[in-house]
């Protein structure tokens, strides 16, 4: 019996599951997440400086440092990234 994803790749394999853009997101946050973690060790920028630098609370901090939590908004990120002298950068391809 031959296997459908023989060759194929992990896009294809989750494209037919059905959740290549739920696998993507997760992956993009968890991407900035760790960047703003390493900008703020970097800048020795404790969770809760930033938060008062934001005029927001250490819980959302922590939203904004956990990938799993949906509810971080772009606007919020780039709050974040300016504190830290960095940007947000969309693109669509």
């Amino acid at each position: 019996m031959s296997d459908r994803h023989k060759g194929s790749g992990i896009d294809d394999f989750l494209r037919e599951e059905g959740v290549l853009e739920e696998f993507q997101a997760r992956a993009i946050k968890e991407v900035i997440a760790w960047q703003l973690g390493r900008a703020m060790k970097e800048r020795k920028l404790s969770k809760r400086r930033l938060a008062d630098l934001m005029h927001t609370s250490r819980t959302q901090i922590d939203r904004v440092l956990d990938p799993a939590d949906g509810n971080v908004t772009i606007e919020t990120l780039q709050r974040a990234a300016a504190i830290l002298g960095r940007r947000v950068q969309v693109e669509l391809i």
